[in-house]
């Protein structure tokens, strides 16, 4: 079975494929001062859960832009499962031709998701994956990576207006009764959920402009199946994109 781990500067979301079946998956904090012992306890009461072995793992991927995080589960697949992992760069060998003036740039997690949705949809896409920054990915149908746009995601901005107005407080997010909020706690969800779908439009509109025909558009990460409903562009949800990209690329290159 293959491992895979997609780091973000805020969760981890680690899954177990059994040919291009994904078993089980799990989202976990992203700690940088986790060492490979935890990972491993951590990994092994995971797999338990789900009646697997950790002698089950035979191969291992790895897409992070935690460098921290990228190197103690680099130690982890050496040390206890005995394999060397593939993680995933600019460099590796996709199937996606990436167009940026500096390739290196480019985080793994957006390879991935390129890679993916290119597999699952062809023609011209844009990839928004809603994570610690929401970012749209434009790609073409003959599998290039054009460039996109990255805006704050989600909780940084709900962070970031509680941290600095003192009258509101932190409100869940979640959706809300109607556009016009009767509260101030629906007057911060409305501008949430319906200005995020807001923005995803108007980007989206603005990028597919700029492409080569009109892009479907794929919504992936914590909140995409929440924000999809406020948006008049997504047109389907892939929670587990970044996976699937991962899997993809190991089987290209180590087959």
């Amino acid at each position: 079975m293959l491992l895979v781990w997609d780091c973000g500067n805020t969760q981890v979301v680690a899954g177990v494929y059994e040919g291009a079946r994904l078993v089980c998956h799990w989202r976990l904090s992203s700690d940088g001062r986790r060492t490979e012992d935890e990972y491993m306890a951590l990994l092994t009461s995971l797999l338990a859960s789900q009646g697997l072995d950790w002698r089950e793992i035979q191969e291992m991927a790895v897409c992070s832009v935690v460098p921290d995080v990228e190197w103690v589960l680099k130690q982890l697949a050496r040390k206890h499962l005995r394999l060397e992992p593939l993680c995933l760069s600019s460099e590796t060998d996709s199937g996606i031709a990436i167009l940026l003036d500096n390739p290196s740039e480019l985080g793994p997690d957006r390879i991935a998701n390129a890679v993916a949705a290119h597999q699952l949809y062809g023609g011209e896409l844009i990839v928004v994956d809603f994570g610690t920054a929401t970012t749209f990915d434009c790609v073409t149908s003959q599998g290039e990576y054009l460039g996109g746009a990255i805006v704050p995601g989600i909780e940084i901005s709900r962070q970031a207006l509680f941290s600095r107005a003192a009258r509101l407080s932190s409100i869940p997010v979640e959706k809300p009764r109607c556009a016009i909020g009767r509260s101030t706690a629906e007057g911060l969800q409305s501008g949430l959920m319906w200005g995020y779908g807001g923005q995803v439009d108007g980007l989206t509109r603005k990028l597919g402009a700029e492409m080569p025909g009109p892009p479907a558009v794929i919504a992936t990460g914590g909140y995409a199946a929440l924000i999809a409903p406020y948006s008049e562009t997504i047109g389907r949800v892939e929670p587990m994109l970044t996976l699937d990209g991962l899997r993809l690329v190991y089987e290209r290159v180590r087959g």
